[in-house]
């Protein structure tokens, strides 16, 4: 075969391999064009696939978020609700000995408004009869005028008598309306609480008629529901693993305070797997004291991850909500004692090292040593009540993150649904490119294809044109009998023929 290959010019295997592609042209077309067709059909079949995929998952994900965005809703309208009881029950359990302290001080404010009243004085009687004894003529009797200086003087005392128990009168009036003051201010007082009461209630009314209008459009499935809850959910994850990765690096850090301590405890060189037993019992005790804060929190009914404690009774949930705050004390306060042994064994790792260098030990003041060591027990102590709040952030992760995956998976849904239709009318294309590329590549018998098949069409055409002619001689000799016959005959024929001729002339 390598011999038949070498004996013949490469020139000739050219001609042969260009001949032989001539020849394969046609089922190499239908072939190239079959699988191009085969992948265009594939990958829409695929594209469609995945619409329909990422259509079933937006309308999952569309009753997810109303479920979760109802399910916040009725939590916020409940919450409210219960606040707005608590402060009518305060507020009315005083309302009958806050009625009874208002009517008291009314009518004592009553009593000594009328006691207040200014009584005109009332004319006596021997006011009359001086009046008669005042209008006898006395310029001419001396007797008369004594009566009427006595009279005169008289009245004058009587004046002045009636003027002192009109002061002591006005005087105990202004008493009374100075003790009406205090009574007056006690009830404006209590008009004031009551009056903030009631703007607290119509607060919180607005408040639930805002809550309302949101429950009642989610129950609806509006789509300004739909996007409002989306945007919440978006901004609660980014804030809720904000907030978590603080939360991670107190961890670490409480993780570093205990690890020391623990690995003289239950020694350094024990391992399970590649890590250390020191290292997994502190991250167990840092696990332990973030689970006995998601259980307080959930005790509290702050947070709703366990709908089992939730379901618990009162007075059920309030002592699992004390065991696990003494536990979590506890812990805490066995965290500050290994910080405590944290900073003793620093010393002492200090102290053998300076002794194996061979320098001396440096005195170094003890108070410096106790500033650290508190310290390191604060946060020893703090930090698990501080993990205790990451129950919060971490239910809004939870529910925020179902949301958001869900919506990151339509999109590449979507992404892949597009690449998908692209890829298959690319593949189409191609097809056709590669069938044209073809061409290309034996362009030269295609173009000797295209001369022998014009030479072929023009021969016949000459030879159609040559036999029309042979037929209207004879019939020109017969019109001489039938003119009139034979020239309709013949031009009935040759409009019969020329458009045919015209049909099988090649484009």
């Amino acid at each position: 075969m390598t011999g038949i290959f070498q004996s013949l010019p490469p020139w000739l295997w050219f001609v042969i391999a260009l001949v032989a592609l001539f020849l394969a042209r046609k089922p190499v077309h239908q072939g190239i064009l079959a699988l191009a067709r085969f992948f265009h059909q594939s990958l829409r079949l695929g594209a469609n696939a995945v619409a329909a995929s990422e259509h079933r998952l937006q309308l999952r994900n569309r009753e997810v978020l109303l479920a979760a965005g109802r399910e916040a809703t009725e939590r916020h309208i409940e919450r409210e609700f219960d606040r707005i009881e608590g402060a009518m029950k305060k507020e009315l359990a005083q309302y009958p000995a806050l009625h009874r302290k208002l009517c008291e001080q009314l009518t004592a404010i009553d009593e000594d408004y009328v006691r207040s009243a200014e009584v005109p004085p009332e004319p006596t009687n021997w006011a009359k009869a001086i009046k008669a004894v005042a209008e006898i003529p006395a310029k001419q009797d001396p007797v008369v005028g004594d009566v009427l200086e006595t009279i005169h003087g008289s009245m004058r005392k009587a004046e002045g008598k009636a003027l002192e128990a009109y002061r002591e009168s006005a005087r105990e009036r202004h008493q009374l309306l100075k003790r009406m003051m205090p009574a007056w201010r006690s009830i404006l007082k209590s008009l004031g609480k009551v009056n903030k009461t009631v703007a607290t209630v119509q607060q919180r009314s607005k408040v639930v008629d805002g809550h309302m209008d949101r429950y009642e459009e989610i129950l609806q499935g509006s789509d300004r529901a739909q996007r409002m809850l989306s945007s919440s959910s978006l901004s609660q994850f980014f804030i809720s693993a904000f907030v978590l990765a603080i939360a991670v690096g107190g961890a670490l850090i409480n993780f570093h305070l205990i690890a020391r301590p623990m690995t003289e405890m239950v020694g350094g060189t024990s391992y399970i797997g590649n890590f250390k037993v020191a290292d997994i019992s502190a991250l167990v005790i840092i696990l332990v004291e973030i689970t006995m804060g998601l259980f307080v929190m959930e005790c509290l009914r702050i947070t709703r991850l366990f709908p089992v404690i939730s379901a618990l009774s009162d007075k059920l949930r309030t002592r699992m909500m004390w065991a696990a705050f003494a536990l979590l004390f506890f812990l805490a306060t066995v965290e500050a004692g290994l910080a405590f042994m944290r900073e003793i064994l620093m010393r002492e790792d200090l102290a053998v090292s300076a002794q194996l260098r061979g320098a001396e030990v440096a005195a170094v003041d003890s108070s410096v040593y106790w500033i650290t060591t508190a310290a390191q027990m604060g946060m020893g102590f703090i930090l698990p009540f501080a993990l205790t709040f990451v129950a919060i952030p971490l239910e809004n992760f939870i529910a925020s993150t179902r949301t958001v995956i869900g919506i990151v998976t339509a999109f590449f849904l979507r992404l892949l649904s597009v690449v998908l239709r692209l890829a298959g009318t690319g593949s189409l294309r191609t097809g056709t490119l590669l069938v044209r590329l073809y061409d290309i590549v034996i362009f030269f018998p295609l173009w000797l294809e295209a001369r022998f098949l014009g030479w072929r069409e023009q021969a016949a055409e000459k030879a159609v044109v040559e036999s029309t002619v042979e037929e209207s001689v004879p019939a020109s000799k017969a019109s001489s009998r039938s003119p009139s016959r034979r020239s309709a005959k013949s031009v009935s024929k040759s409009s019969a023929k020329l458009p045919t001729n015209l049909e099988e002339q090649p484009s």
